[in-house]
């Protein structure tokens, strides 16, 4: 008896331990975090390999459908004979002058617009009465296509550099209006009533609470409308330009050059992205509180 006892024991007590110190252990141990959990951040090497991954695997589809022979390249241009255009067009016609165009047409109206439409939209989000009067009139122009401007502007500022501008401007401009009036209105109450409780006067609840908390969302608005201009002057050269990228696009339609087109079209996205990526970078160093 006391043999078969002794024998039991040994067997008996690691099966009631073993399953408190995995719970234990299980305790102890944080929770794994996924990495496709939603909202759940990733490093910073990972965004930029994902990122990169993405556009290599682009061009590898695009060479495949090209190169492979499944897309005549009268319809899409090898990534090859785009890099072999591109050379052409800076060696020889001067590509160099027509990006500069466009890109000081981007700027030129994105700025124009800037300057105007960023005070009426702080009026338009501090006072409701600003807001009232224009809104209606700002929110009926923002659903109108620049596009559908360009003759009477055509009309009415001839083909040279003013009316680019104006059809930037005039794509840029409402946008801008109505998302700063919307930043601007979204301020904390609570910030605007101690503000008040403290002595501070209309003007400077504006000048120290309003556009102080509003100036990473504006910031952030001209970012993102800066990416929309991009779009407007493509649009604004097509027509009655004679340089630009917009007008290369143009020439290289009426010659059935894909490879240009497909060049002019990539250019634009790498200054847009160039340009996005040094905003991002300006507002962070500017507004580095607004992410505390």
């Amino acid at each position: 008896m006391q043999a078969s006892s002794s024998k039991a024991l040994p067997q008996v007590a690691p099966r009631a331990a073993a399953p408190a110190s995995a719970a234990t252990a299980q305790a102890a141990a944080p929770a794994r975090r996924r990495s496709l959990a939603p909202l759940e951040p990733i490093s910073g090497r990972a965004r930029v390999l994902l990122g990169l991954g993405f556009f290599v695997a682009f061009v590898l589809v695009w060479s495949v459908a090209t190169l492979g022979g499944f897309v005549p390249p009268t319809f899409l241009a090898s990534p090859v004979t785009m890099l072999k255009e591109g050379w052409m067009l800076f060696a020889e016609f001067g590509f160099l002058g027509d990006v500069g165009m466009t890109v000081w047409r981007v700027f030129g109206g994105f700025l124009l617009a800037s300057v105007l439409a960023v005070p009426l939209g702080i009026a338009m989000g501090t006072w409701k009465a600003v807001e009232a009067f224009f809104e209606p009139f700002v929110s009926f122009c923002r659903y109108l296509p620049a596009s559908a401007f360009i003759p009477l502007l055509i009309l009415w500022a001839g083909l040279g550099e003013m009316q680019k501008l104006l059809v930037i401007f005039i794509g840029s401009f409402f946008q801008i209006v109505l998302m700063v009036a919307v930043t601007v209105g979204g301020a904390r109450r609570d910030l605007v009533e101690a503000a008040y409780t403290l002595g501070a006067k209309s003007r400077g609840i504006v000048a120290r609470v309003l556009i102080p908390g509003a100036a990473p969302g504006i910031a952030e608005t001209l970012r993102l409308v800066l990416g929309w201009a991009w779009t407007y002057v493509i649009v604004a050269e097509l027509i009655g330009s004679s340089s630009g990228i917009g007008h290369m696009i143009t020439d290289s339609q009426a010659l059935l050059n894909t490879g240009q087109i497909i060049f002019g079209i990539i250019v634009i996205g790498v200054i847009g992205l160039v340009s996005d990526f040094a905003f991002k970078a300006l507002n962070r160093r500017l507004f580095a509180w607004a992410a505390l």
